[in-house]
C-alpha cells in the first residue's frame, strides 16, 4: 500500500470486534459451520495430502478439520490474538496485509471469511502465494456482492430520507468476475472462482443485526458515519426489508477462490495450432467459416 488513500477499512476497530466475537460467535455457529463446510469440501476434490498448513480466520472450525484430514502442522493466524488462541492450531496473531512467513513455508493456505476486510487484497494474495511451496493449494471464502443487499439498500434509503445523505453502513464486497482475476494477478495458476448462496431467514429483522454484531462483522469502513444515528434510522430501514413466509430473508453470497502456486508439473495450455483433431469431428457436426450460412 502506497498511502492512506488506499485504506478502506479500520483494521484496529476490526481487531477489537474480532476479539469480542470470541465470546459471542457461538450464536451464529450454524452460519459459520456452513461456510467452513463448503470451503473444506474443496479439499475432497484433490487426492493430495497437505502436511504444513496455514489457516487464517478459522474461528476454531478449520484447524480441527484440517488435522482430521491428515495435516501434521497447522498454524492458526488471525488479526485477533484471542481468535488465534482459540482456533485450534499453533496460534499466531498476524495481519493478512503483512504476512510474517518465509517463502515456501506452507503447502496449503486456507482463509475463511476474513479477506473481505483486507485493504490491499491483491497484495495480500501475492504474499500468500509467496508463502507457499510450488504446486501448493490456496482456498478462500469471502462474502461477495449481493450479500446483505436488501439491508444495504434499506439503510441507504433511510439515511437519505432522515439526513439527506447516506454513509456506508454495509461493507463493500467483491464481485464474482473479480475473483479469478485477483488470483491470476497475484500469480496463482489454474485460478477458479465460484458462487454459492447460503439463504437465511429471520422472524425479527433486529436479530440479523445482532448476528452481525455477534460475529464481529459490524461496519468497519473508515468512511462510516461516526455520529450517533437518528433514532428512527434502524426502525425505518428494518421495516422496509422484504418479508416472506419464513420471515425476513438474508443471503450470504459465498465467493470461493481456488488457486495453485505455480509448479513445474502442473498442466499447461497447448500451443495454438497444435491440435491434432477437429472439434467439429468430436461434436459430430459440420465445420463452417465465420459468416457462412448452413446450406
Amino acid at each position: 500500500m502506497s498511502g492512506s488513500s488506499h485504506l478502506v477499512f479500520d483494521r484496529t476497530l476490526l481487531r477489537r470486534r474480532r476479539d469480542r466475537a470470541v465470546a459471542t460467535q457461538h450464536r451464529v455457529a450454524p452460519i459459520l459451520e456452513a461456510a467452513a463446510e463448503r470451503l473444506l469440501d474443496r479439499l475432497d476434490d484433490t487426492t493430495r495430502r497437505f502436511g504444513r498448513v496455514l489457516e487464517i480466520g478459522g474461528r476454531g472450525l478449520i484447524a480441527p478439520a484440517l488435522r482430521a484430514r491428515g495435516a501434521e502442522f497447522v498454524v492458526s493466524m488471525d488479526l485477533s490474538s484471542r481468535q488465534a488462541a482459540a482456533a485450534g492450531g499453533l496460534p499466531l496473531a498476524g495481519d493478512e496485509e503483512w504476512l510474517p512467513f518465509e517463502a515456501g513455508s506452507f503447502d496449503l493456505v486456507v482463509a475463511n471469511l476474513c479477506l473481505h476486510w483486507v485493504n490491499d487484497l491483491p497484495g495480500a494474495l501475492a504474499q500468500i502465494r509467496r508463502a507457499m511451496v510450488p504446486d501448493g493449494l490456496f482456498l478462500a471464502t469471502l462474502p461477495a456482492l449481493g450479500t446483505l443487499q436488501p439491508l444495504r439498500e434499506a439503510l441507504t434509503a433511510a439515511d437519505s430520507a432522515l439526513r439527506g445523505g447516506a454513509a456506508p453502513r454495509v461493507s463493500p464486497f467483491p464481485e464474482l468476475r473479480d475473483g479469478a482475476a485477483l488470483l491470476q494477478r497475484a500469480g496463482f495458476a489454474i485460478p477458479v472462482a465460484d458462487l454459492e448462496d447460503i439463504a437465511l431467514a429471520y422472524r425479527d429483522p433486529l436479530l440479523l443485526l445482532r448476528d452481525l454484531q455477534a460475529a464481529g462483522e459490524g461496519n468497519s469502513v473508515l468512511a462510516r458515519d461516526a455520529r450517533i444515528p437518528p433514532r428512527a434510522l434502524f426502525p425505518t430501514a428494518l421495516s422496509a426489508l422484504p418479508a416472506g413466509p419464513q420471515g425476513i430473508g438474508a443471503t450470504l453470497r459465498l465467493l470461493t477462490l481456488t488457486g495453485w502456486s505455480p509448479g513445474p508439473d502442473q498442466p499447461k495450455p497447448a500451443r495454438p495450432g497444435s491440435a491434432n483433431a477437429r472439434l467439429a469431428d468430436a461434436l459430430g457436426t459440420v465445420e463452417r467459416k465465420a459468416g457462412e450460412r448452413p446450406g
